[in-house]
């Protein structure tokens, strides 16, 4: 079964983008970082997603991530699924942290119990068949609404989600040009995407 290894983020600053990543979220090990000034404008078409045990983690995170210098999107909130919230870092990848939990059943604590790599696509059900052909299993599928791919031993899960839709939630305007300024390493690689998202074969993909 393939799967994603890597998930490297195109900064211009690698050294401050690694310590707001530190600082933020505690994550050194599961998204690399390389110097890239590729041009890039308004929605970049992905997030990256944290998901926590309860709301107080949520809180915790999204206000380490705000002191470290991000910017608020979307204040955290209780919604129909659960409770969590939107911020975008210096180097303008947006990250969601939320839980399904409603209430707090402990202190807060910095655990993230998941990685998620979701991507907003033109066409879900188009996408789901490109991936499944590379030999990604899906583990949740929601029509052409959404998909979940089975992460196995992968330290990020892949899912895809309609590009407008996943910019609503987001609280971001659709439209963007440029470079996704994103490349994923796994075993799948190397390809490109219906939507332009790179991928990578694990062996080449940038080293921390």
């Amino acid at each position: 079964m393939a799967s994603i290894e890597s998930v490297t983020l195109d900064v211009a600053d690698p050294e401050a983008a690694n310590r707001f990543y530190t600082a933020a979220f505690g994550l050194d090990t599961q998204i690399r970082l390389r110097a890239s000034e590729a041009p890039t404008t308004g929605f970049r078409g992905f997030t990256l997603a944290l998901t926590v045990s309860q709301p107080a983690t949520v809180n915790g995170l999204i206000g380490a991530a705000l002191d470290a210098g991000a910017t608020p999107l979307k204040p955290a909130a209780k919604s129909l699924w659960g409770y969590g919230g939107v911020v975008q870092a210096p180097d303008g990848t947006i990250w969601k942290v939320a839980t399904s939990a409603k209430k707090d059943t402990g202190p807060a604590t910095r655990q993230i119990d998941e990685v998620v790599l979701l991507l907003g696509v033109a066409d879900v059900a188009a996408s789901r068949r490109f991936y499944v052909e590379r030999g990604l299993a899906v583990a949740k599928s929601f029509g052409r609404m959404y998909v979940e791919f089975a992460a196995g031993s992968s330290p990020v899960k892949l899912a895809l989600y309609r590009r407008r839709a996943l910019a609503k939630d987001l609280g971001v305007a659709p439209d963007g040009t440029g470079s996704h300024r994103l490349m994923i390493g796994g075993d799948a690689g190397p390809f490109t995407d219906p939507d332009g998202f790179a991928w990578a074969a694990a062996s080449l993909a940038p080293t921390p």
